[in-house]
């Protein structure tokens, strides 16, 4: 067994470490830090700054609730953007849904998804060559930027947190455009940290999305990698409020979409259940736009 080990550096003091079974990738692209390791306990591992961003083992739930609540909480999600992502995993999963006609994600990192396509395959399987999906190396905010109005039923927001290259994902300016971009009945969601370490990240975020959103919630995932206890995924709605769905809807549409039953984490009842906020969570959100 191995007796070289990882420390993620995410906060200043706690954290967790992986023991390394075998490097596969350190490299420093024009954007960050990059390290793909093999871990003794949960698979390939990819590192961004010296913050765990994927497992092989436990990355479904993060990209399960990340990708099936806004797609299913959208009455009728065709058009998908996202931003990040650079594993292919939320690609992964919004290609799962047979009712999705076009999936356009942009990665400002090309080394994250060409590292990704070598070490941690089996993260984004075929989606890459998936004939809905079109994958762009670029900024996602020069991008949104420049769509057309109304052009998305749903943004998915995968980044890092707000310091560094994912920092310009949480301004005002990035969430008007996401509004105009979006379709009458469109939402955005973006992952918010886990609220018990980073709460500032949480009520800041929410409190920008409000400016330009009528209904702005978050919902909670248990994602093993991610310390801390929950991690709360953000999302802000033009049209109907996803905190107020029923298990009924949400059930029908992951019928029609052809997802049911074949989720790991992701079921209708754990999506509507998700918005039940412990209140230590909730105290971060504005309640008059839940």
């Amino acid at each position: 067994m191995s007796d070289s080990w990882i420390n993620e550096t995410l906060y200043p003091d706690w954290g967790q470490r992986f023991r390394v079974k075998r490097e596969l990738a350190r490299v420093r692209s024009d954007f960050q830090d990059i390290v793909v390791f093999e871990s003794e306990s949960h698979g390939g591992v990819l590192v961004l700054d010296g913050a765990i961003q994927i497992t092989e083992r436990d990355e479904f739930v993060y990209q399960e609730m990340l990708t099936h609540v806004p797609l299913l909480a959208h009455p009728d999600a065709r058009r998908v953007l996202i931003i990040g992502a650079g594993d292919g995993g939320v690609l992964k999963r919004v290609l799962q849904h047979d009712t999705v006609e076009k999936a356009v994600m942009v990665e400002i990192d090309g080394a994250v998804i060409e590292l990704s396509k070598k070490h941690l395959p089996g993260i984004a399987g075929d989606a890459w060559n998936d004939p809905r999906a079109d994958v762009i190396v670029g900024d996602g905010i020069d991008y949104v930027a420049k769509a057309d109005d109304g052009a998305f039923d749903v943004i998915i927001v995968d980044s890092t947190d707000p310091v560094g290259v994912g920092e310009v994902l949480f301004t005002d300016a990035f969430y008007r455009d996401c509004a105009r971009i979006l379709s009458k009945e469109g939402l955005i969601v973006n992952q918010c940290g886990v609220p018990f370490m980073q709460a500032d990240e949480l009520r800041e975020t929410s409190l920008r999305r409000a400016k330009f959103f009528p209904h702005v919630s978050a919902y909670v995932a248990a994602v093993p990698t991610y310390v801390g206890g929950f991690m709360t995924l953000g999302v802000a709605a033009k049209g109907e409020a996803p905190s107020r769905q029923t298990t009924e809807q949400i059930r029908a549409r992951a019928e029609k979409a052809g997802i049911l039953g074949t989720t790991r984490y992701w079921t209708p009842e754990i999506h509507t259940g998700a918005f039940n906020l412990p209140p230590y969570i909730a105290e971060n959100l504005p309640s008059k736009n839940a």
